[in-house]
């Protein structure tokens, strides 16, 4: 009988440890061994000796803490690719997440394990869709786990904010988004729908943009948001770090339209409190019905979860016959979209806009 794969994966200090391998999946700690599922400040950090990603994580890796704390060794392995360690076959599947992120598919002496990092089921396109992989062990974030959250079309989301374009030409909408893969997809789903006019980066999203681009993603024109030249940015889409939105350097730009593309901003009370005018229900994780269903889909009979809201999504699995199990992994959910909030009542539809 294959070993369960409880007998060789581990929760460590450091994270989860696959023990035959001798190697670590997104490790908190800096480890000997480490395989990253994606470069989220939270999944991707520096001082390891030897990171295994796919080339992209490890491009946006160097990017962000610089080639000395990417790893002292780099082993780039594309989508598809078998490398053995210990006797333990590792393949990476797509997660859909950011651009590189990825699935860790463990297989070792018939026993299959899928970590699947962090991940969304929406179309994204600048990054590879998620790929169901079926398995033994399906390990599984949980950050939107809880039935209130089903995401809108993101399609739909940007329709909102070209609509307030519309309406409010002599105002300067302002949105917060993640620099690492919000940015980059609220960009491309913007030239999607139309918009072909410069879009106006804050500084601190513009060396990202310049990465994607480098990595053949297709962003169109962007300039950099100069508050001083406020006159110009009327009737212009800037995007910043959502903590950019809340402080004085919005504030400076002209009649700002302040909004927020988040999962967060489902929840009436997180936008109210963050003074967000124009909530935007854009996240780049699976939702609570995509997160179901992505468990019928591998088929795992048993699932641990990493991070989020562990509890629902544990009791929901009990009451369809598959064992759950709450890893309560240190340092998970941190960056991105953040961790959760207090859960109020989402707003409605009719409600300004903040839709199921």
């Amino acid at each position: 009988m294959p070993p369960h794969p409880e007998s060789w994966l581990r929760v460590t200090p450091q994270g989860l440890y696959c023990e035959p391998g001798g190697f670590f999946i997104d490790p908190v700690r800096p480890v000997g061994r480490a395989v990253i599922t994606h470069g989220h400040a939270d999944h991707a950090r520096p001082g390891h000796d030897a990171v295994l990603a796919t080339p992209e994580t490890l491009a946006i890796m160097r990017a962000r803490m610089g080639e000395g704390a990417a790893g002292a060794a780099q082993q780039p392995i594309r989508p598809g690719e078998v490398l053995e360690q210990g006797g333990v076959a590792i393949r990476l599947a797509p997660a859909g997440h950011v651009l590189g992120s990825a699935q860790v598919v463990l297989d070792w002496q018939g026993s299959r394990a899928v970590i699947s990092g962090d991940y969304k089921r929406q179309r994204d396109p600048t990054c590879a869709p998620f790929e169901p992989v079926p398995c033994d062990v399906f390990v599984t974030e949980a950050t939107f786990a809880l039935p209130v959250f089903r995401h809108p079309p993101p399609e739909a989301e940007v329709a909102k904010l070209l609509k307030s374009l519309a309406l409010f030409p002599e105002r300067t909408h302002v949105v917060g988004c993640y620099a690492l893969g919000k940015c980059q997809r609220l960009i491309r789903l913007l030239r999607e729908a139309g918009w072909d006019a410069q879009i106006h980066l804050h500084g601190a999203l513009a060396s990202l943009c310049r990465l994607y681009e480098e990595l053949g993603v297709a962003l169109g024109p962007l300039a950099p948001a100069t508050v001083a030249n406020k006159a110009a940015l009327k009737g212009a889409i800037v995007l910043a770090p959502p903590s950019a939105v809340q402080d004085r350097w919005a504030r400076r730009l002209a009649e700002p339209v302040v909004a927020v593309a988040s999962g967060w901003m489902r929840v009436r009370q997180r936008a109210k409190m963050r003074g967000v005018e124009l909530p935007l229900v854009i996240s780049d994780h699976a939702d609570w019905d995509e997160l179901n269903r992505t468990i019928d889909e591998v088929g795992a009979p048993e699932v641990w979860v990493t991070h989020g809201r562990d509890d629902a999504l544990v009791h929901a699995l009990a009451l369809r016959g598959i064992r759950g199990r709450a890893l309560h992994l240190v340092g998970l959910g941190e960056e991105d979209e953040g961790p959760a909030p207090e859960v109020a009542e989402p707003a409605s539809a009719a409600e300004g806009g903040v839709q199921a």
